[in-house]
């Protein structure tokens, strides 16, 4: 039954011929006391040619049909031996995308016009080269705002991190990376041995991902950070990606050292996307949060709204309305959503919003949410808190666990879980999630 539900929800998006190819000839169990997916190959060389083949788009499928948390493992038929299935997936391991499940290469919608760096970042994710023979290192994304730069690193991170330990892959902003060396002491004896060991955990890193490269305008001193974590990268041969909005060249501020590191690799621009991709962009996402809307409604948010950032805003907000009125949205509710939003602006809506809204409605200090205390009011309200900022902002694990007060990847994904599963069976958990939902969208407007 569950092979033959799993094929039908393949159909909607594979050829029946590749099924025929690549699904059919599979062994597929599922243990629900574990929480696991065992899929059998007929022989070695089939799991060879299924990981070059199909793995990825059997995975991501597999994703949207099971949901979070469920564990896959690949198994030959020469008696079971893990060791003969694809090699980055010999042991069981989680289904999630741990820089956000909504960032993959499958939901990055574009058409001919970003089509080279579109490919070019698959070339950068694809894995099993020789680590001193990346010719897109670094890989550099610009582009305008909005113009989907963070989803592309987001979705290339998601793809590394499928042969490796997400710990091991530094995904963030540069506001994010600044964390790391802001509070090192300014002079004194321990100031140049913490600045070595901030160095040292980065450079421990396997993968380099840093969004937002115009930030460094502010944050000068970074600079010095960057192109040292880069000389050891690029001598390592371990990859690095960046994005900045704009230009490279137009980036004045950058020192000559680092933007000449910078242009050794690949630059490749991202242009807005057109009108077709983002009606495409507004029906993927409505159908992913089971909003309806009709073809005049589709129309007016993608003429009205021109990035994805805008468009996310938007989609987010007319969710949060969807789910109080329990009903779907009138011309008359969609102008009124829309009648405050000026699409020239963005959208305020912060992990800090996330928090402080969440300590107001379970009374307790903004500061206990983020810190260690372990009594189970604060550690419910951190749940809650971090599974907004997923829900809502699209962080990533490592990206929550360095919010919440430097806690492991592990912890922000069982809170993400925890909450998601209460929701379910738990309706006063349904409702406050809700609640909490419309009062962060309020404040960031």
């Amino acid at each position: 039954m569950l092979k033959k539900a799993l094929r039908q929800h393949l159909q909607q998006t594979c050829q029946e011929q590749d099924l025929r190819q690549w699904y059919d000839p599979l062994a597929i169990t599922l243990s629900k006391d574990d929480k696991r997916l065992d899929v059998q190959f007929p022989h070695p060389f089939f799991a060879q040619w299924f990981s070059a083949t199909a793995q990825v788009t059997f995975e991501s499928r597999l994703r949207e049909f099971l949901g979070d948390g469920y564990a896959l493992r690949y198994t030959s038929g020469n008696g079971g031996s893990p060791q003969a299935a694809p090699a980055r997936a010999a042991a069981a391991r989680q289904l999630d995308y741990p820089f956000g499940p909504r960032f993959t290469f499958d939901t990055f919608l574009h058409n001919r016009k970003n089509q080279f760096p579109v490919a070019s970042a698959k070339e950068v994710a694809r894995d099993g080269r020789d680590p001193h023979d990346r010719v897109y290192n670094p890989f550099v994304v610009c582009g305008g705002s909005g113009n989907g730069k963070t989803h592309l690193l987001r979705a290339i991170a998601n793809e590394l991190s499928r042969s490796r330990d997400d710990n091991a892959i530094f995904c963030g902003a540069v506001d994010e990376l600044g964390t790391r060396f802001s509070g090192l002491s300014a002079s004194g004896a321990g100031a140049a041995q913490e600045r070595q060991q901030a160095r040292s955990r980065l450079c421990a890193q396997e993968v380099l991902v840093v969004d937002d490269l115009q930030r460094l305008r502010d944050l000068p001193f970074l600079q010095d950070e960057l192109t040292f974590a880069f000389d050891h990268f690029h001598d390592n041969g371990k990859q690095m990606v960046f994005a900045c909005s704009g230009k490279l060249a137009d980036l004045d501020f950058l020192s000559p050292k680092l933007r000449s590191r910078l242009e050794w690799g690949l630059i490749v621009e991202l242009r807005e996307p057109d009108l077709d991709v983002r009606v495409k962009f507004i029906q993927q996402q409505s159908r992913s949060r089971n909003i309806q809307l009709s073809k005049e409604h589709v129309l007016t948010l993608a003429q009205r709204f021109r990035e994805f950032r805008h468009l996310q805003g938007i989609l987010v907000k007319v969710g949060a309305y969807r789910q109080l009125v329990n009903r779907d949205i009138q011309d008359r509710e969609l102008e009124q959503i829309l009648r405050h939003t000026d699409s020239g602006k963005t959208t305020s809506l912060t992990p800090e919003t996330v928090i402080a809204a969440t300590a107001e409605q379970f009374g307790i200090p903004a500061r206990d949410i983020v810190g260690d205390k372990r009594q189970q009011s604060i550690v419910q309200a951190r749940q809650v808190a971090m599974f907004l900022c997923r829900e809502l902002l699209g962080s990533s694990f490592p990206a929550l666990g360095r919010v919440f007060g430097g806690k492991d990847h592990s912890t922000a994904m069982y809170a993400v879980r925890k909450i998601k599963q209460l929701q379910q069976s738990d309706k006063d958990m349904q409702l406050l999630v809700t609640d909490l939902k419309r009062k962060c969208l309020t404040r960031a407007e």
